[in-house]
């Protein structure tokens, strides 16, 4: 048992990381709690409008789809720690305004739809610098663990995040909840200041500092097939299938008649399972298959077509867990097969874009799945979105397939079996073995 935590929270020994996760993950906690609140908050003043909800989810992420480049390109021409203290000192100052018109009872639905709007604007700049910044904390053996504890921090903070809104949604009210979520979220500025800049990984930003173009990174992905398939994928992914927030809120209130106690059970149930999803994915020490990003696509799309169709509240919230698994796993091995083959120099504009179609893509997929939960029912909009995430991962495969002229057979015969050995023999001991890339032996049997 010490050596698997050992193994899965190894970077939590070094001291610049362990600062970033606690900042993080005091953060996210009132993040979720706002969040939670704030579509109460919005069915409230809507009367039970999914597409008033979907509006809410689509000014929060508009932001991402227009500035997200831009971030990224400061992220890698400037000092990323000082770009986050201000991002984050810029999100708890609005949250705070729009904390005490809540509390004061003046809240409108227009102001909901301006506050996350402007939330919005920081978490558009935050985002990218944050991703790219996490390759700073670290060293790059210990990047893939690195990142999957920050997925970790994120779904701990989904998981007590909603909980913790609903018990104080019921005891509380609207108003308390928004202004003890507010006081959680200047976490970050203080870890932040607490790092020592000295032990930061930064050659690489500082030999392409001044130098980053936004188009130039638009350019070294175009060259990538590697990168631009999982980008790709991810993209549709992210637009049609990671709508939760708008799809589980109005399920829980309008399909399963919850309170405000039980409302934030089906987020919870979806982070516990993303949360195991992230821990899976801590031990990964190199650059994860694109067959393996294929697998958890096809696997996430099954399942969220098969929660369209919980017939319960109990089985809605069986079936969130491998579902929140599964979606968790995917986006870990996309971003870390984005992350570590990307060059140092060009990590923030590549996860900017990573960030834009993965997230920037949600105010239209969040419009979409508010529109189609209006017209035709709330489980319609999450059958549906599973239906066309799976249709996505199987045509990803295909091109996969036909691109690299592989195949894929899943009992490889005895003889094929004993080529692989004879022509890819392993890596001498202390030596590290190399990325194999896309189209290799190496890693079609480290997918079988």
């Amino acid at each position: 048992m010490r050596a698997v935590l050992s193994t899965t929270f190894r970077s939590l020994q070094v001291r610049n990381y362990r600062f970033f996760a606690t900042g993080q993950l005091i953060k996210l906690i009132g993040v979720w709690m706002m969040f939670t609140a704030q579509d109460w908050l919005v069915l409230d003043l809507s009367g039970n409008s999914p597409g008033a909800l979907g509006a809410v989810a689509a000014l929060q992420f508009l932001p991402v789809l227009l500035l997200t480049l831009w971030g990224g390109t400061l992220a890698d021409r400037y000092d990323k720690r000082k770009l986050l203290i201000v991002a984050n000192a810029a999100f708890a100052v609005t949250a705070m305004v729009f904390a005490v018109l809540v509390a004061g009872g003046a809240a409108a639905l227009w102001q909901v739809f301006l506050f996350a709007g402007l939330l919005g604007v920081a978490n558009a700049i935050e985002t990218p610098v944050r991703q790219a910044f996490v390759s700073e904390l670290v060293e790059l053996p210990l990047l893939p663990n690195a990142l999957a504890l920050s997925a970790a921090t994120f779904n701990s903070a989904r998981i007590a995040g909603p909980a913790l809104a609903g018990v104080a949604l019921a005891t509380l009210h609207t108003g308390p909840v928004f202004l003890i979520a507010t006081a959680l979220s200047i976490a970050p500025v203080f870890s932040y200041r607490r790092m020592r800049p000295a032990e930061l990984y930064r050659e690489a930003r500082k030999r392409g500092a001044g130098q980053a173009g936004l188009f130039d990174g638009l350019r070294y992905v175009r060259n990538r097939p590697d990168l631009v398939l999982p980008i790709a994928l991810m993209s549709v992914v992210g637009m049609i299938g990671f709508n939760f927030p708008v799809t589980l809120a109005a399920l829980s209130r309008i399909n399963f008649h919850a309170g405000p106690s039980s409302f934030g059970l089906l987020s919870t149930c979806l982070a516990v399972g993303a949360l195991g999803g992230a821990l899976a994915g801590s031990a990964r020490r190199a650059r994860p298959s694109m067959y393996v990003v294929l697998g958890a696509a096809l696997a996430f799309g099954l399942l969220e077509f098969a929660l369209g169709f919980a017939p319960t509240f109990a089985i809605a919230m069986l079936l969130l867990v491998p579902t929140g698994f599964c979606s968790m796993y995917l986006a870990q091995a996309a971003n870390h097969r984005v992350q570590m083959g990307v060059d140092a120099s060009y990590r923030g504009r590549v996860m900017a874009l990573y960030v834009l179609v993965f997230l920037g893509t949600t105010p239209i997929g969040a419009s979409l799945a508010g529109w189609w939960g209006q017209h035709f029912g709330v489980p319609a909009s999450i059958w549906a979105a599973g239906l066309v995430c799976f249709v996505a991962a199987a045509i990803a495969t295909v091109w996969q397939l036909r691109s690299t002229g592989e195949r894929l057979p899943l009992r490889p015969s005895a003889r094929q079996r004993e080529d692989l050995e004879v022509s890819e023999p392993d890596a001498p001991t202390g030596m590290a073995e190399p990325d194999p890339g896309p189209g290799s032996r190496t890693e079609l049997r480290r997918a079988a």
